[in-house]
C-alpha cells in the first residue's frame, strides 16, 4: 500500500459531516438539469477552457453604445476556485490567463481591468468560475476523472448573471497545486462568501440573479483577493495591511481574513499577533459550527511531521481549540478521513488512529473536554478532492473533521 505520505489532518467543528452539508453539494456537485442526457465527453484541457471561454463571451450582451459609438463592457476576474474546497490553484490561475488573452485576441467589446475595489465601485462585469473534479457521472465523488469548467458573467449593474460557459476537461496536464496562500493556510471551511461564489456559477443559467452572499461581499473579496496575490509574492507586510483593511469592512469576517492574519504575522515573526488571530480562527469555527486545521503526518503513523518549520505551529494551534472549545463548554466527535490510496479497511484504520490521537492531545491541552470528545473514522468515504495523490493536492482528503455534539446530560 502506498501510505499517505505527508498527510495533512484537517480538523472540522461542524454540526453536520462536511462533505454533505456545507452548501448543498446534490445541487453543486452534480449535473442535475443532464439526468437523462449521455455522458458528456471531456475533452483535452486547453480546448476544454477554450469552449467554455468562446461559449461565455459569444453569448454575452453586447455593450450599450456610447456617443461614439464605441462603448465596451468593463470585465473584472475574480479569481477563479476549486468548485469543492474553494481553493486556488495553477490550473485555475492558467484558465485566467488564458481568458485574459483570448478577450484581447477575439472579444474586443471587453476592456480587462483588475479586480480591486476601486474598479468593482463602477459596477463592472465581474467573471466568476469553478474548475470542479468529477467521475464518469459528473458527481463529486469517487474517483475523479475528469474537471468540470464553470463559468458566469455577473453584471454588477443589473444584478444578474448574463451568461455562461461549461465544459468538461481530461485530467491529462491538469496541475490542481493550490497557490501558495491556500496551501500555507491552517484551517479551511467554506465561508458566505465563498458559497456565494460557487452558487452564482453553479447551479445558475442567465437571466438569474447573482447569490446575494456573493453580491453583498464582493468589495470585501476585491481586497482579500489583492492581500492573497501580496502573499503569493511574498509581500507579507503588504499583505497584512490589506487584511487588517479587509477585516475592517462590514462583511470583513471571513475565515480567508483570519488565515490571512495569521499567515502574515507568523512570515513576519509576530507570534502574539499570529496567536491571536489563530484564536479568532478557533471562535469563527466554533460561532459556524465548521472548522478545518491542517494538521501534517509522518507516513502511515499518528506522528506529526518532523519538519519544526510546518509541524513547530502545531502546539499553538491544537492548544487554542481545545481551550476555547473547553471555554465554550462543547463536546465534540472527532472523525478521522484518509485519501482513496490503498486499501479502504486500512484507511479506515489510520484514519481513526489519528483520530484518537488528535482528540489525546486536546485533552492534555484542555483536561475539561475529558468525557466531553469521542472518536471516529470514515477512511475515504468523503473525499472532496478524490485524486489519490497522497500529496499537497488532495490534502483536503486527509483530515479529521470536529463535529459539535449535544453533550452526554452527566457533562
Amino acid at each position: 500500500m502506498r501510505q499517505n505520505s505527508h498527510l495533512p489532518l484537517i480538523t472540522c467543528l461542524g454540526a453536520v459531516t462536511l462533505a454533505a452539508s456545507l452548501w448543498g453539494c446534490a445541487l453543486l456537485g452534480t449535473d442535475q438539469n443532464q439526468a437523462a442526457a449521455p455522458p458528456v465527453q471531456p475533452i483535452p484541457f486547453d480546448e476544454a477552457v477554450l469552449k467554455a471561454a468562446n461559449d461565455l463571451f459569444s453569448r454575452a450582451p453586447a455593450p450599450d453604445a456610447g456617443a461614439g459609438g464605441s462603448a465596451k463592457h468593463i470585465l473584472v476576474i475574480d479569481p477563479l476556485i476549486d468548485g469543492m474546497s474553494g481553493e486556488q490553484s495553477v490550473a485555475t490561475r492558467s484558465i485566467e490567463a488564458r481568458l485574459v488573452e483570448l478577450v484581447k485576441s477575439k472579444y474586443p467589446q471587453f476592456t480587462v481591468q483588475p479586480f480591486s475595489a476601486q474598479t468593482v465601485a463602477k459596477s463592472p462585469i465581474v467573471l466568476v468560475g469553478t474548475f470542479t473534479g468529477v467521475n464518469q457521472e459528473g458527481k463529486t465523488e469517487g474517483v475523479r476523472e475528469a474537471y468540470r469548467i464553470c463559468l458566469a458573467l455577473a453584471d454588477l449593474k443589473s444584478g444578474k448573471i448574463v451568461s455562461k460557459g461549461v465544459a468538461r476537461a481530461k485530467p491529462e496536464g491538469v496541475n490542481i497545486t493550490p497557490t501558495a496562500y491556500f496551501k500555507d493556510s491552517p484551517a479551511w471551511a467554506l465561508d458566505q462568501a465563498t458559497e456565494g461564489y460557487i452558487k452564482s456559477c453553479q447551479g445558475t443559467k442567465s437571466g438569474d440573479p447573482i447569490n446575494p452572499a456573493y453580491a453583498d461581499r464582493i468589495l470585501t473579496a476585491a481586497v482579500v483577493s489583492e492581500a492573497i496575490d501580496a502573499y503569493n509574492n511574498r509581500q507579507y507586510r503588504k499583505a497584512l495591511e490589506l487584511y487588517q483593511g479587509a477585516l475592517r469592512s462590514p462583511e470583513g469576517e471571513q475565515l480567508r481574513v483570519y488565515n490571512g492574519l495569521y499567515l502574515t504575522s507568523w512570515k513576519l515573526g509576530q507570534r502574539t499577533g499570529a496567536t491571536q488571530a489563530f484564536g479568532k480562527i478557533v471562535d469563527y469555527g466554533l460561532a459556524n459550527k465548521r472548522l478545518a486545521v491542517k494538521l501534517l503526518f509522518k507516513p502511515g503513523s499518528t506522528d506529526f511531521l518532523a519538519d519544526r518549520d510546518i509541524s513547530g505551529q502545531y502546539p499553538i494551534w491544537l492548544n487554542q481549540i481545545a481551550g476555547r472549545t473547553a471555554r465554550n463548554q462543547g463536546c465534540l466527535e472527532v472523525v478521522g478521513h484518509s485519501s482513496r490510496t490503498g486499501p479502504e479497511p486500512v484507511n479506515e484504520r489510520l484514519s481513526l488512529l489519528r483520530a484518537e490521537s488528535v482528540k489525546t492531545k486536546l485533552e492534555r491541552n484542555a483536561a475539561a473536554l475529558r468525557g466531553r470528545t469521542i472518536a471516529n473514522g470514515v477512511g475515504s468515504k468523503e473525499n472532496l478532492i478524490g485524486t489519490g495523490t497522497d500529496d499537497v493536492k488532495d490534502a483536503l482528503d486527509r483530515r479529521v473533521v470536529f463535529k459539535v455534539i449535544q453533550c452526554p446530560a452527566s457533562s
